[in-house]
């Protein structure tokens, strides 16, 4: 099998933003001898630095393991950065003889190992994996996180992946229920000043995700970003970046996140 130099057009399939690396067709260790599965990462990268601070490591590799890392590129926003066209070395030793470096994609998405996953990022992580599954011919079975398939790596961090794999079985059938988000969007709550629950996380991590946390909202926080974006209280100062964002998007600004806020977050 040549380099995969379809990859960008693939990603462009599933309807979401797509950046192209400069030298993606021809970066590789050698050709990518065949695609029988797709392993999906987190980065364990910084958790900040914008939509996918971890991109030189994943393009360029570390000491000890020279890049490219992985094929793909998967941003806080749910961009799709195309890395990479040949073998990379995303996954030894694999548990699978269909999911090693030498017979799978790697897929690196943006992710500290802790931090809440945005909305925008795992569906555009579903929608990649089903393009990918149907453009080699894969059943959606293929698709393994890399703790399935690499005992010593947890990787990717609190997804269900048999949820995961479910989606993109639909998607590859074509089933035309709700997306994904559309489905989620209808059962998250009322976000309002006072609450204290795990969807406000949700809530910090797709502000963050749409550029709407300046520096200043972490600054004096404990452990900084990470405190801040870990955080699960609606506080006066999450209501008011809540209102920016609602202002931007020509929403109500009243700082709650409701039915009209939650599409725009979540990107549905």
């Amino acid at each position: 099998m040549p380099f995969l130099t379809q990859l960008a057009d693939v990603a462009r399939r599933t309807g979401g933003p797509v950046t192209e690396v400069a030298g993606w067709k021809t970066r590789g260790h050698g050709p990518q001898p065949e695609v029988q599965g797709i392993v999906c990462h987190h980065t364990a990268g910084p958790p900040a630095g914008g939509d996918y601070p971890s991109l030189a490591v994943v393009r360029d590799g570390r000491p000890g393991l020279d890049g490219p890392l992985s094929h793909f590129g998967l941003g806080r926003s749910g961009r799709i950065y195309v890395i990479a066209a040949g073998r990379c070395w995303h996954n030894a030793p694999s548990t699978s003889p269909r999911h090693d470096n030498s017979s799978s994609i790697g897929i690196e998405a943006e992710n500290n190992g802790f931090q809440p996953w945005p909305a925008a990022q795992v569906e555009a992580y579903i929608r990649l994996c089903a393009e990918l599954c149907r453009e080699f011919g894969l059943p959606a079975s293929r698709v393994k996180a890399h703790r399935e398939v690499n005992t010593a790596k947890p990787d990717p961090h609190s997804l269900d992946m048999n949820d995961f794999r479910a989606s993109v079985a639909a998607i590859i059938k074509g089933d035309p229920d709700p997306s994904w988000t559309e489905t989620i969007v209808k059962n998250l709550p009322l976000i309002r000043l006072g609450d204290d629950n795990a969807d406000v996380k949700t809530v910090r991590g797709c502000l963050f995700a749409r550029g709407h946390v300046p520096r200043a909202a972490y600054t004096g926080v404990q452990d900084g970003l990470e405190g801040w974006l870990t955080s699960t209280r609606c506080d006066t100062g999450l209501v008011e970046l809540v209102r920016g964002f609602q202002q931007a998007e020509g929403l109500d600004e009243d700082g709650v996140v409701g039915p009209k806020t939650w599409p725009s977050l979540l990107r549905v």
